[in-house]
Parts: structure tokens; sequence; C-alpha cells
């Protein structure tokens, strides 16, 4: 009880009260490891169901047509992979890697470009996410080349 008495008091101080911070942060990031593994292998799970639905239904001929939605499942398991990356790295250093971020979201716009339906798109929309990539690689290339220079 008188433990508990300090603690309480000690959140009063900016050092107490940091430390309290760091807890919780940390505590959030182990859920949403935990979390992020159960939806890694609900989507894997969902990807098996997916293609032996689409290999055994399926015409011969018609795989192809779905063949951009197997890649697009196979993307998001590889996105939320890296989700669980950007989660762990953070757990290590507590420090969150704008390289592994960056990343991810190169993933995920790829991924739309990849499953896009040429057909219902805009020009717009095609110009946009090329605009997406082209900055999102100029970032990686930025942060790229300052992480080498410092580990120098």
């Amino acid at each position: 009880m008188k433990k508990l008495f300090k603690g309480i008091l000690g959140l009063g101080s900016d050092e107490g009260f940091m430390h309290f911070i760091e807890n919780i942060e940390v505590i959030v990031s182990k859920v949403l490891s935990v979390l992020m593994v159960f939806v890694i292998l609900a989507a894997i799970g969902d990807l098996g169901v997916f293609l032996i639905r689409e290999l055994f239904d399926t015409p011969y001929g018609k795989f192809n047509t779905t063949l951009f939605k197997i890649f697009g499942l196979f993307l998001n398991i590889l996105i939320a992979l890296e989700i669980l990356e950007n989660i762990t790295a953070y757990l290590r250093r507590h420090v969150f890697q704008v390289e592994l971020v960056i990343v991810t979201s190169l993933i995920a716009v790829s991924r739309k470009i990849i499953i896009l339906d040429l057909e219902k798109v805009t020009g717009i929309d095609i110009i946009g996410l090329g605009i997406a990539v082209l900055a999102l690689s100029i970032s990686y290339l930025i942060i790229r080349s300052s992480n080498s220079k410092q580990s120098r």
C-alpha cells in the first residue's frame, strides 16, 4: 500500500509522469503487436480459403480475372507484416523508424496500383497515385541517404 501511494505521488514529478507514459506506450505497443499477429493469421487463412475456392471453382481460362485479387491479398499480408515490424521496432528502440513507415506506405500504394481496375478510375486518380509513388520514393531516397551518412 505504501509503495502504491509513493507511485501515485511520483506521478506529480515530470520524470515520474514520463515514466508512467512510457509504460503505457509499451503496454499499448505490445497489445497492438499481439492483435496484429491475429490479423496476419486471419489474413493468411482468408488467402488460403480464397485460393482453394478459386483453384477448384473457377472454370478454365477465368483464373486470370481473379489473379489481381490474389495479388491484393498477398500484399495485404505484406503490409500487415510491415506494420508489425514498425510496432516491434518501436518496442525495441522507442523511436518510430521513418524509413519503415515510408516502405510500408510504398507497398500500400503499390498494392492499390496493382489491383486498380482501369475501367473504373479516372485519369486524375492515376495521376494522384503516380504523384504519391513519386513523393514516397523521393522521401525514401532522402531518408536512406541521410541514414547512410549518419552511419559512416
